[in-house]
């Protein structure tokens, strides 16, 4: 009996490893429109800011749809906890948790190409910034168990036909493995840690409807489990603030050199080629 299970969860990690493996297949055409900058990023980034990342892998559209977001994955700068390596290689200043791998440490320079935002948390101590960065650490090499296929299936319908409502509830359906290794739960849990708010519901405190007190209108703080944490969820949070680096720094618009302009001729035979070439779509 013990061999058979032992069989069985083998052959199910296997089949668990190579879904993970289709779902962090690229799709192909993918263009940024700000790409990052390394150097730029690393300059305005403080440890305990979460990075969004538009991704480009098939889970990222499923992660997209269900949130309704552009952003499917997030990442922790840490800044230069981690002592670099013996050969050299460039800083790991970001805490990721991706599928297949569990809680990594990556450089900046792997998101070079793609959009990016900032999400600042406003106003940590020192103490807790620290606390944040040292729970994410600790996590490092932290593994998740892949054989749970049902959880992973329902990743390959990218728009899945349920109401809209339920959306976000099937990112923590099922065993919460494969949950915790896409989503931003972990991140949630080291904010959680410390008692920062992240999207927290709100409920009115129990009262009279009409009362014109502060007191009596209070509202109620309840912070959500973290598995149903998404990125979008720090972009969304009025305790996060949004961080641009290009505008840090002394953005001039007026030292912009812009390019010639179309004549108006031009421009419209431009237009007009490129409808040519596109595809009918017709039935």
């Amino acid at each position: 009996m013990t061999e058979a299970r032992q069989m069985t969860d083998t052959m199910a990690d296997r089949l668990g490893r190579f879904l993970a493996r289709q779902l962090q297949s690229t799709n192909e055409g993918y263009e940024p429109y700000t790409p990052s900058d390394p150097a730029t990023l690393s300059r305005t980034l403080e440890p305990g800011d979460v990075l969004l990342v538009e991704g480009n892998q098939k889970i990222s559209a499923a992660i997209k749809y269900l949130t309704q977001s552009t952003w499917s994955h997030a990442a922790l700068y840490i800044g230069d906890v981690l002592a670099p390596d013996e050969d050299g290689n460039e800083a790991q200043q970001l805490i990721e948790v991706n599928l297949g791998e569990g809680c990594v440490a990556v450089p900046l320079s792997k998101y070079t190409r793609f959009n990016t935002r900032i999400c600042r948390p406003v106003g940590l101590t020192p103490e807790d910034r620290a606390a944040i960065v040292s729970y994410m650490v600790e996590r490092l090499g932290v593994r998740y168990d892949m054989k749970h296929i049902f959880d992973l299936l329902r990743y390959f319908l990218p728009t899945p036909p349920v109401p809209v409502r339920w959306r976000r509830r099937m990112l923590a359906f099922g065993s919460g493995d494969p949950t915790r290794a896409i989503c931003s739960s972990m991140i949630a849990q080291a904010f959680q840690e410390i008692r920062y708010p992240i999207l927290p519901e709100v409920t009115l405190a129990p009262g009279r409807p009409h009362a014109e007190s502060d007191f009596s209108r209070r509202e109620i703080l309840h912070i959500r489990h973290h598995s149903l944490y998404a990125p979008r969820d720090f972009d969304l949070s009025p305790y996060f603030r949004v961080v641009k680096p290009t505008l840090e720094y002394g953005f001039d618009y007026k030292r912009i050199e812009w390019g010639a302009a179309k004549p108006a001729a031009a421009a419209e035979t431009s237009i007009s080629t490129s409808a040519e070439e596109i595809p009918s779509q017709g039935n």
